[in-house]
């Protein structure tokens, strides 16, 4: 099972992340976000946003949401921005 062992804010709705089996990407969250379903609304606060927080792998919010690691990364490697990374300590 692939998890997130780092996430990074970036810019506006972006979070920089590294994933278990050493592969990372830049992920994009606006076009998620511009879907305005309940549990993301709160994510087009910059200050909410920038509270997420990783457990048990998974990319999370204080509301409730969260994103498998493993979602992430097929949406990154479908977009062509999932790359190698060094080994994250």
């Amino acid at each position: 099972m692939i998890k997130i062992v780092r996430a990074d804010f970036v810019q506006d709705k972006v979070i920089r992340l590294a994933f278990s089996d050493s592969t990372g990407g830049d992920y994009d969250l606006a076009p998620l976000i511009a879907r305005g379903t309940e549990m993301v609304k709160p994510l087009a606060d910059e200050a909410f946003f920038r509270r997420f927080f990783l457990e048990l792998g998974a990319l999370c919010w204080p509301n409730g949401f969260e994103l498998s690691g493993g979602g992430i990364q097929q949406r990154l490697r479908e977009q062509g921005r999932l790359h190698g990374i060094d080994r994250v300590a």
